[in-house]
């Protein structure tokens, strides 16, 4: 007998968003006004930063949002100033609709009453950024693509296609955790729906039921290519269907109606808890970048471009309101002419002799000075100095007791999440197997279980989702399960996390906590025993951590969960089952961000190392007799590296070693090697040794993984070589 087929279906609604002529007619005509004027004033704004971008006075690209700014303006003005928002390299609409909302006055008509000094401080500010000057809202360092207003609730626009989607879960995470009320948008494109960071975005504000609004500008084309060779289903509204997000499309040439579908969504939100997911079928009518349309290109023909500018909303908007009688040619003039003098007016403030294409020419005084460029990539930990800080050395016997390193990790979050309540942790697996699969949140469930968020596996996602809810107040921690994953990371962790303060403009707090553990020598191979602490000391936007004991973790864990600089906690599983003194009641003390330690004293030379080699190379320099300094770096990042600490060492023992467990490709060594050499040449004997692993990750052959780590016997060879080749070298003397 045959197999029978049911037809299945889904319980989440889709809609397609009609609007009548009665909707506008609902709406105040002084609003209507406001927002002709808006939609004017962006369009005129961008036709001036595309004969800019072509006289060569924009430095960088200027993707124009001419055809999609109605959808822009009409969506903004259902938001609050608190509502966040975010989007894409394409944004300045929706920035500047959101950013001139904030600047309006209450009770504003745009014909019974001057321009507002705030809308043209707005638009001088916006245009300042775009061209890279220090009057910009980020001092000039974001530009174009990288726009931020935290006062007006926008957040950051982003230039990695699809960057941005997981921070306005978390900006949503984090007003639903605080009890707000506000939703956050991130807007984003045709083709960054096809992104997985799309996909893990819905998924996870569905299952979390935050509040946000997923507003796609479904423009057709992802820089030349079409949406029908992007995607099977074109219908992007349906993208949601699968994950439970219900979707609203609509006509996103039609001002009133994005108005109306945003207002719709926020309405959803309240009554179901959200995410809505709007598809907003609209046109950009030039080319990716700059000032020609598609056609020249080839990749759009001149037919289709001339449909979609019949409709465009410059046109569309204002002929309506003339068909209802709520304007008329000359109001219409009026209100063109004052966008016009308020465009000027900042770019004549911008730009010497304005309007001169030959003479024109940026303010020498308005760039950021150069001095500046590394200002700003971190903190400079201010906000721990009242924080008390207290080493192991310094504590009575008495005050101790031991304790293994795996027991002090839960432990040590448990008594920080006591004390900050925006704390909160994600990752796979964090809220089950009691205490996910390293025992590191045990106990934390019961106490904290809306805290304590497990997540699916999308490292990408949860991991940007975190950075937006440190943008929004909170303190995230990340538990990526191995640091391998932190590849599959590697955009939020890299272009987003590390580099978000710096190009912002570097005045606001980005405090999100990696933990990550180090599983090398476990038999896990290849792809689950890397140490990522190569990997982010690239970035300098992370700080660092490796304790090597107990007691170190505690203190080290408290300064990264008060620090506002993102912090990456390395753990290593080889130490887990190490006990070591800890205090017996006192854990609110912590261990400086940037200061190495002593391990062990000595005289004839000073090796460098950090978590488990530390022991190993205390233990080879008692076991050969070779009067060997261990100093523990704890911190690992470049910036935060100890050369008071390690230059006095070598100042006393002329003679310097780095050694280390991880494979050589991803290892530290190199680097510190190279700073070594040029900060300290004048005090070394002779060369730098290196102790690392092989080339090769671990594998899981148990011969072949310990051949890939360094041990104790590679430390004492090259100790023994380093210290003969001395004691030849000072009989030679």
């Amino acid at each position: 007998m045959a197999a029978r087929m049911e037809r299945r279906g889904v319980d989440t609604p889709w809609w397609r968003l009609e609007r009548s002529p009665a909707d506008l007619d609902s709406i105040a005509p002084a609003e209507l006004l406001r927002l002709l004027e808006q939609l004017l004033l962006i369009r005129r704004f961008e036709e001036r930063l595309l004969k800019l971008s072509v006289a060569g006075i924009l430095h960088g690209p200027a993707h124009s949002s001419i055809g999609q700014d109605g959808a822009a303006v009409g969506a903004m003005s259902a938001l609050a100033t608190t509502d966040k928002i975010n989007g894409t390299h394409r944004m300045h609409h929706q920035f500047l609709a959101k950013v001139l909302n904030f600047a309006t006055p209450a009770g504003y008509s745009p014909l019974e009453q001057p321009v507002p000094q705030s809308f043209r401080d707005m638009v001088y500010r916006t245009y300042a950024e775009i061209l890279g000057l220090q009057p910009g809202f980020c001092g000039g360092r974001g530009g174009s693509m990288h726009l931020r207003y935290p006062e007006a609730g926008i957040l950051g626009s982003n230039a990695i296609v699809g960057g941005n989607p997981p921070h306005a879960v978390g900006y949503a995470l984090a007003d639903k955790l605080r009890g707000r009320s506000d939703v956050s948008v991130a807007f984003f494109g045709d083709g960054a729906m096809q992104n997985g960071a799309a996909y893990e975005s819905m998924n996870l504000a569905a299952l979390y039921r935050t509040p946000t609004v997923f507003f796609v500008e479904n423009n057709l084309y992802a820089v030349s290519t079409h949406v029908s060779e992007q995607t099977r289903e074109t219908r992007l509204a349906a993208r949601g269907l699968s994950l439970g997000v219900p979707a609203i499309e609509f006509d996103g040439m039609d001002l009133i109606a994005a108005r109306l579908a945003m207002q719709e969504a926020k309405a959803l939100i309240e009554r179901d808890g959200g995410p809505v997911l709007v598809e907003a079928q609209t046109y950009r009518h030039l080319h990716q970048s700059g000032a020609l349309r598609g056609s020249a290109f080839g990749y759009r023909d001149k037919a289709e471009e001339e449909s979609w500018l019949a409709r465009d909303p410059v046109q569309a908007y204002p002929r309506e309101l003339r068909e209802r009688g709520l304007l008329d040619e000359q109001q219409l003039a009026r209100l063109e002419q004052r966008a016009d003098d308020i465009l000027d007016g900042a770019l004549g403030q911008l730009i010497e002799h304005y309007g001169d294409e030959r003479k024109a020419r940026i303010v020498p005084a308005l760039w950021p000075d150069p001095q500046s460029v590394d200002e700003g990539i971190r903190g400079d930990l201010s906000e721990l100095a009242g924080l008390r800080s207290v080493e192991l050395e310094q504590r009575e016997a008495s005050e101790l007791e031991d304790m293994r390193f795996i027991d002090a990790i839960p432990q040590a979050m448990l008594r920080n999440m006591e004390r900050m309540d925006g704390i909160i942790i994600l990752g796979e697996d964090v809220h089950h197997l009691r205490g996910g699969t390293a025992g590191a949140t045990k106990f934390i469930g019961e106490r904290f279980p809306e805290r304590l968020i497990g997540t699916p596996i999308c490292e990408n996602g949860f991991t940007g989702m975190a950075l937006g809810a440190a943008l929004n107040g909170m303190r995230p921690v990340v538990e990526i399960m191995y640091p391998d994953f932190s590849l599959v990371a590697a955009d939020q962790l890299f272009n987003q996390i590390a580099k978000v303060r710096h190009m912002f403009g570097g005045s606001f707090p980005v405090p999100v906590v990696v933990r990550s553990r180090v599983s090398a020598g476990t038999g896990y191979g290849s792809q689950h025993s890397m140490d990522a602490s190569g990997l982010f000391m690239l970035y300098p936007g992370w700080r660092i951590v490796a304790p090597s004991r107990p007691y170190d973790y505690i203190g080290l864990l408290n300064a990264a969960l008060a620090c506002d600089d993102p912090v990456l906690v390395v753990e290593y599983s080889e130490l887990f089952k190490q006990s070591g003194p800890v205090p017996s009641g006192d854990w609110d003390y912590i261990v400086p961000l940037g200061k190495a330690r002593v391990a062990r004293a000595g005289s004839r030379c000073t090796i460098l190392s950090y978590g488990p080699m530390v022991g190993v190379c205390c233990d080879v320099a008692e076991r050969t007799g070779i009067d060997a300094e261990v100093i523990d770096l704890r911190s690992l990042d470049v910036a935060g590296l100890d050369w008071q600490t390690i230059g006095a060492s070598v100042a006393k023992t002329n003679a310097l070693m780095v050694a280390e467990q991880t494979a050589r490709g991803t290892s530290i060594g190199a680097r510190l090697i190279s700073e070594a050499q040029s900060r300290l040449f004048d005090d070394l004997d002779h060369e730098i040794v290196h102790v690392t692993g092989s080339l090769s990750s671990p594998v899981v052959s148990r011969v072949l993984e310990q051949a890939a780590l360094a041990n104790a016997a590679g430390v004492e060879k090259a100790l023994r070589a380093m210290d003969s080749r001395r004691g030849r070298s000072q009989d030679a003397r």
